[in-house]
């Protein structure tokens, strides 16, 4: 099941400057650890003890996954994944 994975800038020298890539997976943390079999330390910048960091925000079709299932949020076939990093200013 091919998911496309949108990647902010800052993750981006992890996925080898690509804004998008795709991957596969049933939920959420499926789709983090296949990114992670082809992008070495991607999963380590969005979770950690199986939830997402606190400031990363992770959309699937524009639904933020807290409102959800977290990272046990089911995905489909053709399912836009979305990684937005927590913006903060003063």
């Amino acid at each position: 099941m091919p998911i496309t994975v949108s990647i902010p800038t800052i993750l981006r020298p992890l996925t080898n400057n690509q804004k998008r890539v795709e991957t596969h997976g049933i939920n959420v943390l499926d789709a983090i650890n296949q990114m992670e079999q082809a992008y070495p330390g991607i999963k380590e910048k969005l979770i950690s003890k199986e939830q997402a960091h606190r400031f990363i925000n992770i959309y699937i079709n524009d639904n933020d996954i807290r409102f959800h299932d977290g990272l046990s949020t089911s995905l489909q076939d053709g399912d836009l994944l979305t990684i937005l990093p927590a913006v903060a200013g003063g």
